[in-house]
């Protein structure tokens, strides 16, 4: 079974910065692409950044700009830098496979317990 363990989240002033991590174990990690997800309060979760095996990223325009996805395959890591941060950037946020496109979703059947980002002056 799959694992994900996301860590890295806390509270930050408006335009601070957040780096987020999530350990995948349980599957071969090289092989996937991965995502970031983020729900807020009352709103669908949805996809936030995503980075293909060979590294290539793609971002809603939402975020374009401010957040950074990367991997390390040796690790089985997938991180998200966050800079310039926002108050509707508040959410928890959970790492899990994707698709090709930030409207591809394709998580795998279990998802981690996600790391709160909470954006607030």
């Amino acid at each position: 079974q799959v694992q994900l363990v996301e860590s890295g989240g806390g509270l930050v002033q408006p335009g601070g910065s957040l780096r987020l991590s999530c350990r995948v174990s349980g599957t071969v990690f090289s092989l996937n692409v991965m995502g970031w997800y983020r729900q807020a309060p009352g709103k669908r979760r949805e996809l936030v950044a995503i980075i293909s095996r060979g590294g290539g990223t793609n971002y809603p325009d939402s975020v374009k700009g401010r957040f950074t996805i990367s991997r390390d395959n040796a690790k089985a890591t997938v991180y998200l830098q966050m800079n310039s941060l926002e108050p509707e950037d508040t959410a928890v946020y959970y790492c899990n496979r994707a698709g090709a496109t930030v409207s591809s979703w394709f998580p795998f059947a279990s998802w981690g317990q996600g790391t709160q980002v909470t954006v607030s002056s």
